[in-house]
């Protein structure tokens, strides 16, 4: 996983490295030592001239001429030499775009970390954020789970209140009725008897 990761961003390097190389394929007489060899290079355009050296595949050079099969290069070092023209080509090699590559994969890899802790940071953040309000929302639930069951409870007070209150106001009435009904009744026994008893004669005043 992580080879086919660097493969990616190697690849996302080359495509942002496209405009430099370009700028350079531009130029006409650069050029590179091909990535398939390390070549001799002589001191003239035939196979007749001595061999004065080498040259490093992927090596860049400067085309100054060409006669025949061979082509005058000029290295970094500002020698002169003749080489193959077929050993040559115009497009950077290989082993000179690897360690700019490598260095943009690098640039790559640490930006991209800096964007996984930033999002990290923000998933961690918003999760947080998250736990708080849930927490809360179990808070108000409970609280209000409670507030239903003291409802529910003051509701069967005030039912048993009145179921009392009910009584007494029957118990009450009852009593006024009974009350009534005696005083009634006395009242009634009393004006049966008194009719009844005995009444004491008056004396006759006499006057001398």
């Amino acid at each position: 996983m992580k080879h086919r990761f660097r493969f990616f961003l190697a690849g996302a390097a080359l495509g942002l490295a496209a405009s430099p190389l370009h700028a350079q394929q531009a130029d006409d007489n650069a050029r590179w030592v091909s990535d398939e060899l390390t070549t001799y290079v002589r001191s003239g355009p035939t196979d007749g001239y001595r061999i004065v050296g080498t040259l490093t595949a992927g090596e860049p050079v400067t085309l100054l001429e060409t006669s025949g099969n061979y082509s005058r290069v000029e290295n970094g070092d500002g020698n002169r030499v003749w080489i193959l023209s077929n050993e040559l080509q115009s497009s950077p090699s290989a082993s000179y775009q690897l360690p700019r590559l490598e260095e943009q994969v690098a640039e790559l890899e640490a930006e991209l970390g800096g964007i996984n802790e930033t999002w990290e940071n923000r998933v961690s953040a918003m999760t947080e954020t998250l736990e708080v309000r849930e927490q809360r929302i179990a808070e108000l639930e409970a609280r209000n789970r409670e507030l239903d069951s003291e409802a529910d409870r003051s509701r069967s007070t005030i039912r048993q209140l009145q179921a009392r209150l009910d009584t007494q106001e029957e118990d009450l009435l009852m009593r006024y009725f009974m009350y009534g009904g005696g005083v009634a009744g006395a009242g009634l026994l009393v004006g049966l008897i008194i009719p009844h008893l005995p009444r004491k004669r008056r004396k006759r005043d006499r006057w001398f």
